[in-house]
């Protein structure tokens, strides 16, 4: 038997086994079987010999001596033992093409297995000689990157990878080739339709029986979706680091603006118009606003801000900030927007998202700085499995979109890959924070929804933000208004427990000059025993949230069974779990953050005690829990 007998595969080459076990196996067989034909040949060439031989010398003794006496019990024996050589001969060739057959049938089953292994492989098998030439392709190439057998057959193997990635492969094959041993290596390669795909190859030397290597085996797996998990997790770990370092800066800074900030104001109080240093005071007090915004911003990006949640409609607010966009962008720039009828409802802080489309407003602008389009479109839509495939922390449901694109100069693969990192800008020097988007990415998070871009250098930029769908009517928009500050209406006592120094100071001096008594500690342990000591009764607990040891909200737990009357008024740059869960106070709670005016904390103390008088709610606030608890 020849090996050319042996089936090949359906697809490429010469099938080449991998495991070297299986390849001696088949190889063994198939000696066998040559050999049990080889001497199925040498032994029908022996037995037509001597049956030739036979007939010879008995034609030879009958018909050219013509002897009478050989009798017919000669003849009749003679031709007995002819019949019986050959039938011996029938059955043994009977008997060796059974052997054969069998020995087939195992070829061909082990044959098919192999095919079965090829052709349902998720990776990509490939045998290729040691000068290039492709032997064998695996079906499974077609399914990974689009290329039929007939088309990797026609090119090179090195032919269709990156060209950045291509040194690192030709030299693990040269090291393949040398030592006989393959490296993994990962490297990107060009799929049929244009995209690069990351493969992770292993591979495997075939030597000959000179012990050279001959082929090599070549294992490919796409790792595509790998990587870019890899990729998204290690993005979201540092954002999430980077978060966490900026929320606790932008905590601490909040005590540090609130002092400049009211001092500033102080200053202004006592300065006159005309002061030649009035001027320096304003801008001192200017500047600590505008760090009080980056802060805010900050904790934006941390997700550690407050929200007020409200039923909302984007259609509502988008034409809200339509007229400042346009002047935010100016002429030479068109804006579009393009609105459903029949959106649905969102559950955010209406603030926040009203910042979210102004910094993504910003960012186009500064994308096309030669004029351009900018449209803002509403939609309703379902987030599918297709949608989670894609972006692995989407969970599917029913969402509210908002896009934002623009006909700028777009991103490459690099710029999106850090587009979302705080201080991250493509701007000049001094031309910008790299917090904009920081902060939308913190503020669509916080809000429960997802947010992602797509972009190509010169073809524009596109934001998709996804608000999950929320069931109720659109609550009034309330716009807060600080009224001057108001004095004390009478003696009142304010036990005021602070840990930063500075603010302790500062607030203690603002609400001794609004007329209040003021007690003050540095922690909880203090402000109990002062609380203990002092001969008056409480009327407001003014305390900071996040201390040292006991923190505000276990303060406030301690000290009001024994004093029912006490009112409860916390301080934070941004709210403690035990206030808010995952940084969102509970719906009705007054909310003003750190760092505060002179006038709203008296105001904010003003409304407290009214309240406690009358009994009803502060002037122009929601309605508050029943620990009438609030956040300053």
């Amino acid at each position: 038997m020849n090996v050319s007998n042996i089936p090949r595969p359906l697809t490429g080459g010469p099938a080449e086994s991998p495991h070297p076990a299986a390849s001696f196996s088949i190889r063994a067989d198939m000696k066998r079987v040559e050999r049990r034909q080889w001497w199925l040949s040498f032994s029908s060439v022996v037995v037509t010999l001597l049956l030739t031989m036979g007939i010879v010398s008995f034609s030879y003794v009958v018909f050219l001596y013509q002897k009478n006496s050989w009798d017919g019990v000669n003849i009749h024996a003679a031709m007995r033992s002819l019949v019986a050589i050959e039938l011996l001969f029938v059955v043994y060739v009977i008997y060796q093409q059974l052997q054969i057959h069998r020995f087939r049938l195992h070829l061909v089953e082990q044959e098919e297995i192999f095919r079965l292994i090829g052709e349902n492989a998720a990776d990509m098998i490939a045998v290729v000689h040691v000068d290039g030439r492709r032997l064998y392709n695996s079906p499974s190439y077609q399914k990974w990157l689009g290329y039929s057998p007939q088309e990797l057959e026609q090119t090179s193997p090195f032919e269709q990878i990156h060209p950045d990635d291509r040194k690192q492969v030709l030299a693990a094959a040269e090291e393949a080739r040398k030592t006989g041993v393959g490296r993994r290596v990962e490297y990107r390669v060009r799929h049929k339709d244009g995209h690069w795909c990351v493969l992770e190859s292993t591979a495997s030397a075939v030597r000959n029986a000179h012990g050279s290597v001959e082929k090599l085996i070549i294992v490919n797996r796409d790792i595509t979706e790998r990587k870019q998990l890899q990729e998204q997790l290690f993005l979201s770990q540092k954002l999430e680091a980077v978060g966490r370092l900026s929320g606790g800066i932008a905590h601490d800074f909040n005590n540090i603006l609130g002092v400049i900030i009211g001092y500033s104001e102080a200053l202004q109080q006592k300065i006159g118009p005309d002061d030649p240093f009035r001027e320096a005071v304003d801008e001192i007090e200017k500047a600590g606003q505008r760090a009080a915004s980056l802060t805010q911003q900050l904790l934006a990006f941390s997700r550690k801000q407050v929200l007020e949640p409200k039923i909302l409609d984007l259609n509502s607010i988008v034409n809200d900030v339509e007229k400042m966009l346009r002047r935010l962008i100016g002429e030479d720039i068109e804006l579009r927007t393009i609105l459903s009828q029949d959106l649905g409802r969102v559950k955010a802080d209406r603030g926040q998202i009203e910042q979210v489309i102004m910094n993504l407003a910003v960012n186009s602008r500064d994308a096309m700085p030669c004029g351009g389009k900018l449209t803002l479109e509403t939609s309703n839509s379902v987030l599918t499995e297709a949608d989670a495939a894609r972006h692995r922390y989407v969970v599917p449901g029913p969402c509210v979109t908002l896009q934002v694109s623009d006909t700028g100069m777009g991103m490459d693969a690099e710029v999106q890959s850090h587009i979302f990192e705080p201080f991250f800008t493509t701007k000049g020097k001094g031309k910008g924070t790299g917090l904009g988007l920081a902060t939308v990415y913190g503020i669509v998070k916080q809000s429960g929804g997802y947010i992602w871009l797509e972009s190509e250098s010169g073809k524009g930029t596109k934001f998709n933000i996804c608000l999950p769908r929320a069931e109720g009517v659109e609550e009034e928009a309330v716009r807060e208004t600080v009224k001057p500050a108001r004095r004390a209406a009478g003696p009142q006592t304010i036990l005021l427990v602070e840990d930063e120094p500075s603010l302790r100071k500062l607030t203690r001096r603002t609400l001794v000059e609004a007329g209040y008594t003021v007690l003050e500690a540095a922690d909880a342990a203090e402000a109990m025993e002062v609380a203990r000591r002092s001969g008056s009764p409480v009327d407001i607990l003014l305390t900071d949230i996040v201390m040292p040891g006991m923190n505000g909200h276990e303060l406030a737990g301690q000290l009001s069974p024994g004093r029912p009357d006490m009112k409860v008024l916390f301080m934070s740059g941004y709210t403690d779990g035990a206030v808010a869960t995952h940084g969102v106070l509970k719906p009705g709670t007054t909310i003003l953050r750190k760092p505060f005016s002179r006038d709203t904390l008296v105001k904010y103390v003003a409304d407290i005690l009214a309240e406690k008088r009358s009994g009803s709610a502060p002037e122009e606030n929601a309605p508050h829990s029943e620990t009438h608890e609030y956040s300053i």
